[in-house]
């Protein structure tokens, strides 16, 4: 075992964009007494799955411009100009014409966030804060070891090194089921070189979120060829051996996701939206608990009264589920691909003029602003996010950038990309010989069945259980424990358990709780313990484990909000001088 010898050590599982921000974080605060040990399991720092080969090819393109992304060490602009030409050449980048509202391929992003990593590294070493950077390992366990006020992690299986705090970041998890098992079945599309292959028949594609437009993406290009026909218009022809390649998407309600538009905040923050105190104050006067209603009413439709009273006017005395309403209701008249060209010539037209989609913007804040803090809804409200709110917020704020609309567009044109609307109680057969069998209830309320020779999941990130955290000696020791949230109602939960419904279980306390996926954390990320204390050394920044508690919990606003909590809790902040 190697036991660290300066007096406070710290260990960052994870060397992605997560890692990244927590570790500019901690070189935010001066202090003389601690080390960083950054583990990371690929040879790489800084780009992690989504913008590595491991989530990207060089076709996929970020969903964030230079002006969205918080800040790091080099402005995007300026980095990408400073690069050689074959470089730029590659990805068809011309820098008289590159600005900071423009999005980036995902593996040059993934490039710039590894230099800033670089560059991080470079400011600590003058500062005199010493980094330890283990690349190529692996962490196969994490053990807390309260007596001794220590944490230990065990590297390969093997070597075992001791610290004061570990925060976890471990990323996108994407299990394997059956891909490898049934031919022509992939649980993801990651990493998407395995999507560069040969289909001459229709594939099924089940969602239609950002992962399924990089599947589509790849996909396409390995079966088929765009050509450009005009500023911003494509057209594709399949190649001579894939002449019955066809693309079917299974999307909840028929829908599909919303495109990018010029965000006037692009940090997703907003001056009016509610303090700390203000959700605490509210709390206090809401038996503990943080309302739904309220955080829509203030973080939301208030927005509005300056803004734009039309709108507000219009808003103002819905509730969230009629609001969702006329808003789905207007999207699922529509056919999904007109709908999509007008929004895309909406959204070309905001970015062209600078004028955000304000209430779409709006969601998007009300979204980031109510992620926090959700751990604190009662489980009503918080299944009405899921089933209400969610589904709405998924689709508008997807932000799909323009090139990729303009590639679906050109494939449902030429007849080679389909849609059909599937519900909740769709499922997929697998067949043991290989591909899949759909079945769905159809818009006249017919059962249909439909197989598929080959299937691809899309639906995203899903949020993981406890039993699948990767780090199981923290699940046996009680260390960490599920996630769930307190009714508010005993009678309607003792209804919902009466009736056999598994997300509900009693507590101790004589309360029921709906259980949530993945892990209980604070609101700085600390594990809660199987005691409900909260650990003092173990933090959990790790996405596809925090989702019940944390919604809304991808992108670097994100790393960067979260890293921003951990480290003040960490060092509490009074205690240290602020050098950055």
């Amino acid at each position: 075992m190697r036991i660290l010898e300066t007096k406070k050590q710290i260990a960052i599982i994870g060397g992605g964009p997560s890692g990244m921000f927590l570790y500019k974080r901690l070189l935010e605060y001066a202090g003389e007494d601690f080390t960083v040990d950054i583990f990371e399991a690929k040879e790489k720092l800084g780009n992690g799955m989504p913008y590595s080969n491991q989530g990207a090819n060089i076709e996929h393109i970020t969903n964030v411009s230079g002006n969205e992304i918080p800040p790091l060490v080099t402005p995007v602009v300026e980095w990408v100009t400073s690069l050689p030409e074959d470089t730029l050449k590659k990805y068809s980048i011309d820098v008289n014409k590159l600005t900071e509202f423009m999005v980036l391929p995902r593996l040059l992003f993934g490039d710039y966030l590894s230099a800033q990593f670089d560059l991080l590294q470079q400011k600590a070493s003058v500062a005199g804060v010493k980094t330890f950077v283990h690349l190529n390992s692996k962490i196969t366990d994490v053990i807390d070891v309260p007596g001794r006020s220590k944490v230990i992690i065990e590297i390969g299986g093997k070597d075992t090194w001791e610290f004061d705090h570990v925060i976890i970041c471990t990323g996108h998890n994407w299990p394997l089921t059956h891909e490898g098992k049934v031919p022509g079945y992939f649980d993801s599309p990651y990493p998407p070189s395995k999507l560069k292959i040969r289909i001459e028949h229709e594939i099924a594609i089940r969602g239609s979120s950002l992962t399924a437009i990089d599947a589509i993406r790849t996909l396409a290009r390995h079966n088929g060829v765009f050509v450009e026909e005009g500023p911003h218009k494509l057209s594709f022809a399949p190649n001579e051996d894939a002449q019955n390649f066809k693309i079917i998407m299974h999307t909840r309600e028929g829908l599909l996701p919303g495109i990018r538009f010029h965000l006037d905040d692009p940090r997703l923050s907003n001056d009016s939206l509610l303090s700390k105190e203000d959700i605490l104050c509210h709390m206090q006067e809401n038996n503990g608990f943080l309302s739904l209603d309220f955080i829509f009413e203030k973080d939301f439709k208030n927005s509005f009264r300056d803004k734009d009273p039309q709108f507000y006017e219009r808003l103002k005395d819905l509730s969230i589920e009629e609001f969702v309403c006329a808003v789905m209701g207007m999207r699922e008249r529509a056919d999904p691909f007109q709908l999509f060209k007008a929004e895309y010539a909406e959204a070309k037209k905001s970015i062209q003029r600078r004028e955000s989609v304000y209430w779409k913007e709006m969601l998007a804040v009300l979204s980031f602003a109510m992620n926090y803090p959700a751990k604190h809804f009662t489980a009503e409200d918080m299944r009405r996010l899921q089933k209400v709110l969610m589904p709405l917020i998924s689709i508008v704020i997807a932000f799909v950038p323009q090139s990729s609309c303009e590639e679906l567009i050109a494939l449902h044109d030429a007849g080679r990309l389909e849609l059909i609307p599937v519900g909740e109680d769709s499922h997929i057969e697998v067949c043991t010989e290989g591909g899949i069998v759909y079945h769905y209830i159809d818009e006249d309320g017919d059962n249909k069945q439909k197989k598929y020779k080959s299937y691809v999941d899309c639906v995203g990130q899903r949020h993981l259980s406890l039993e699948e955290f990767p780090f199981q000696s923290l699940v046996r020791n009680g260390t960490i424990s599920p996630a769930r949230i307190k009714f508010n109602s005993a009678e309607n939960a003792l209804s919902l358990y009466n009736s056999g419904d598994k997300d509900v279980e009693p507590g101790h306390d004589n309360h029921y709780y709906l259980k949530v996926p993945g892990i209980a954390i604070t609101d700085t990320f600390r594990a809660i313990e199987k005691s409900g204390n909260h650990n003092p050394r173990i933090y959990v920044m790790a996405v596809p484990y925090i989702g019940g508690y944390n919604p809304d919990y991808s992108g670097l606003d994100f790393c960067e909000e979260a890293s921003n909590l951990i480290v003040s809790d960490m060092f509490q902040e009074e205690n240290w001088k602020r050098v950055v």
